[in-house]
């Protein structure tokens, strides 16, 4: 139900199977230094800079460039073990167990010293005999190393704002060709492979910058050009919302009102 695999004291081999398998259970890994590429789910994740891997069940992973040396920790728990407890539901909230490889938590020092504190202390809890009190002592263990995680993975998000305001210019201007070009609505998946990343992580990333995840910038892209096409075209508002994407006039006007407090109709008549 519930295995740790500690590589820093222990000097293991790594040999990665070529194969693609899905896993069964919740992964956890810190991974210090090891060299090559793991393949997991379409990507590869380079551990050269070391960090915290997450692994959902179901998650498709498998292949690898290189075998060797392996220094790190990795937990292994099964979706069973945390039945009867509110983890069980509340692990599913996470949204780092959906992010792609390349977007693994990178520690700090102090950071580091942390969560391999707690990894040590599960470890330590599964080597003693089992009692009443064991597996309660290990949800709570767990749910510390998920709750630190979290709380580093929002500074990652702020300490690369840098970086992560070129991802927001480059999702702007994604956004604008896709609906001058009248291909529809974009979905955020759309938004994320475009940017190479995973849908939960540009989500996350722009709730933590903005306030407002994915959705609500291709909602916000959406009444901008309507706006413009009410007040520079006599288009109707059907017409409109067949050239933004959608099957439904009605759909286009709720969303509208929604976003501005005004119909379509209202809005264009303001401007005559």
């Amino acid at each position: 139900m519930i295995s740790i695999v500690d590589g820093i004291n222990n000097h293991i081999e790594v040999m990665f199977s070529c194969e693609s398998h899905i896993t069964g259970f919740y992964k956890i890994s810190y991974t210090d230094k090891i060299k090559g590429k793991v393949k997991y789910g379409q990507g590869y994740y380079d551990f050269d800079e070391g960090g915290l891997l997450f692994a959902a069940p179901n998650q498709l992973m498998g292949g690898s460039e290189h075998n060797g040396p392996y220094s790190g920790y990795s937990l292994f728990i099964h979706p069973d073990f945390l039945l009867g407890y509110p983890l069980a539901k509340k692990i599913k909230q996470y949204g780092f167990f959906s992010y792609a490889t390349n977007e693994a938590l990178h520690l700090s020092d102090a950071e580091r010293n942390t969560i391999i504190a707690i990894l040590k202390s599960i470890e330590t809890e599964l080597a003693l005999p089992i009692d009443d009190f064991t597996q309660e002592v290990l949800i709570t263990q767990i749910e510390l190393l998920l709750n630190y995680s979290n709380r580093y993975y929002k500074r990652q998000f702020i300490t690369r704002k840098a970086v992560n305001a070129g991802v927001l210019q480059k999702m702007e201007a994604i956004l604008d060709d896709y609906i001058n070009s009248e291909k529809g609505i974009p979905t955020v998946q759309y938004l994320a492979e475009q940017l190479t990343i995973s849908p939960s992580y540009l989500s996350d990333m722009l709730r933590i910058l903005t306030g407002q995840n994915a959705q609500y910038y291709i909602h916000e892209k959406l009444i901008e050009k309507a706006k413009e096409q009410l007040t520079t075209t006599n288009l109707s508002v059907a017409e409109i919302a067949y050239k933004l994407g959608f099957e439904h006039s009605q759909s286009l006007s709720r969303l509208f009102k929604i976003k501005t407090n005004m119909s379509p109709v209202a809005f264009r008549a303001s401007f005559h």
